[in-house]
């Protein structure tokens, strides 16, 4: 993956269109990656490797056979991952990540340790913070 140069926020109001470009990238990426189960999928497939679907579906902890195949679907029209259906009796069918998908695992491996410091911050900041309705 080629490196992206980190522009300023004073070069990107000096170009608007490399601004809007960087948004639109950005904007992209978000939507790629949105939804509940996209991450949850991406995750086993990175942990487990090549699973099938059924093994998917119960890894993926409430999602339904409808829903894991249209997310599925996204993320295969998305070139995140491959289908594969095996020959074999009766017929199965794997996913695998493709070596695009390989790429966004540093984003979602950010996106974890800021949540998990996120939760920890307004943990603290609840705790600390005396019980409705008691004076301060």
């Amino acid at each position: 993956m080629a490196a992206v140069e980190t522009i300023s926020l004073a070069t990107c109001e000096q170009d608007p269109a490399l601004y809007n470009e960087r948004m639109r990238a950005m904007k992209d990426a978000i939507e790629l990656l949105s939804g509940k189960w996209k991450f949850c999928i991406l995750l086993n497939l990175y942990n487990y490797g090549t699973m099938r679907f059924k093994d998917l579906q119960e890894t993926s902890t409430g999602i339904t056979p409808k829903v894991l195949s249209k997310e599925l679907q996204e993320l295969e029209e998305n070139l995140l991952i491959t289908r594969t259906v095996n020959n074999t009796k009766p017929v199965t069918v794997s996913y695998a990540l493709t070596p695009h998908a390989i790429e966004t695992q540093p984003v979602i491996n950010a996106l974890v340790e800021f949540g998990l410091k996120h939760r920890t911050k307004i943990k603290g900041n609840y705790l600390a913070q005396p019980p409705v309705g008691t004076p301060a």
